[in-house]
């Protein structure tokens, strides 16, 4: 969090990230670092009253003298700021975490888990987001501008390492792979059955990272074979599809790959087929397969809380600047609150010890809690520690019980529709 503050208020980073030079050299009512604060505060209502909030609570608790401003000149502000300021906060949470100092660094056999995927978000019907994204139909045949989110996200800690955002239709491992600047030796990335390919894989083992992807069981002969042998683990080699071209490639026709072929049988009695890079049966044995490919859920569970919780799609303007700025500092916002959450681990332990389930940050509170007090925890005038304890207070007083091997069937149905995911009674907004 120092950091943070070090950065917000360092010339370089409004020098770096405003669109023109001549951006925010004037003396205005709100420059670049209020404009700044300002969208990190979760705007999720109507501008006037997020202004009126943000300048009182910085005034009334800080003395921080900010001026108002009105809606239509922030509107203008934020023009000039480059959504990828809230990527490289990210990335300055991301270089102070994973440092060997940090004892709530979570590895698993000194692998870096990490899971990619993509999800579908909807945006304003406006003409230029229907220019830049494309128009698709849903099944009622109405005309909707949908976007596709790509994010590599570490989920043991629980972190969004990185995040992109292009067409619908865009290829989700082409998506996966602009994520290569995040890689790091000694990961292990996990993916859905929508991403395996020779190719794809091959970009994984020339950059020397591990990779776990469930696969079609109707994929391939070599899928097909390794099924019918009844094995439950088998090495061996893949080749590349042998019906397209292989101009420009970094392989050939007769080039291989060695991989590894795992068999999972489900308690509903259906086989899933995995495939990985973790050759090495003895280090790792076929049994903790089930529960690795498993660990995937939890990118599931962060897409849950950035559009229910965070709610993302709930988008501050109508421009493509905008919607980029409201979804990267939403990832940015959802990796502030697992470093505070992620720093609870020893108490809830001991809350747990007299407790029949073990208990959990109830997450959508927690990011109700972080209204307004994250401009705190960011102001550089702010009492640090003060700020950080009431809000560890506030997370450990409101937690809910991890309830293991729940099982809820899946709604497929309302993706075709593409209706918002229903809200059970139990959950209320917290934003």
């Amino acid at each position: 969090m120092e950091k943070l503050r070090e950065e917000l208020v360092s010339q370089d980073l409004s020098a770096k990230f405003k669109m023109e030079k001549q951006d925010f050299t004037r003396n205005r009512k709100q420059p670049f670092l209020s404009t700044l604060l300002f969208m990190i505060n979760l705007l999720r209502k109507s501008l006037a009253v997020e202004i009126d909030s943000f300048v009182s609570h910085l005034n009334d608790r800080l003395s921080a003298g900010v001026s108002h401003f009105t809606s239509s000149a922030f509107i203008q502000n934020r023009k000039k700021i480059n959504p990828d300021v809230f990527k490289h906060l990210t990335s300055v949470i991301i270089k102070n975490f994973y440092t060997p100092q940090n004892d709530d660094l979570k590895l698993l056999g000194g692998l870096r888990v990490l899971a990619c995927d993509g999800s579908i978000i909807t945006l304003p019907f406006t003409k230029e987001l229907k220019e830049r994204y494309g128009v698709v139909k849903n099944v009622s045949t109405l005309d909707i501008v949908q976007a596709k989110v790509s994010v590599l996200y570490d989920v043991l800690n629980e972190l969004a390492l990185d995040v992109d955002l292009d067409k619908s239709r865009a290829s989700e491992r082409d998506l996966a792979l602009r994520h290569r600047h995040c890689w790091q030796p000694k990961d292990l990335i996990i993916y859905d059955r929508g991403y395996p390919s020779y190719e794809f894989i091959n970009e994984h083992l020339r950059s020397g990272i591990d990779c776990l992807m469930r696969t079609r069981t109707d994929t391939s002969t070599l899928i097909k074979t390794f099924i019918a042998s009844g094995k439950k683990s088998l090495v061996t080699l893949m080749h590349p599809c042998q019906d397209k071209s292989f101009k420009g490639k970094p392989y050939t026709r007769k080039s291989n790959i060695q991989v590894r072929l795992i068999r999972i049988d489900l308690p509903t009695g259906e086989t899933e087929i995995l495939i990985t890079t973790l050759l090495d049966s003895k280090k790792y044995p076929t049994k903790i397969f089930m529960r690795l490919y498993f660990l995937r859920w939890g990118i599931e569970t962060f897409y849950d809380e950035l559009k229910n919780k965070l709610k993302v799609e709930h988008f501050s303007g109508y421009s493509d600047t905008t919607i980029r700025q409201d979804l990267y500092c939403a990832v940015f916002i959802s990796n502030l609150q697992s470093v505070i959450v992620g720093g609870l681990d020893d108490e809830l332990e001991i809350i747990n010890e007299s407790r029949q389930h073990d208990y959990k940050v109830n997450a959508n509170v927690s990011y109700g809690f972080l209204k307004n007090r994250v401009l705190e925890l960011l102001y550089q005038k702010a009492p640090l520690d003060k700020v950080f304890k009431e809000l560890e207070e506030l997370f450990l007083k409101h937690t809910i019980p991890i309830r293991n091997n729940r099982i809820n069937e899946r709604d497929t149905q309302k993706y075709r529709y593409k209706d918002k995911p229903f809200v059970t009674k139990n959950q209320k907004d917290s934003l």
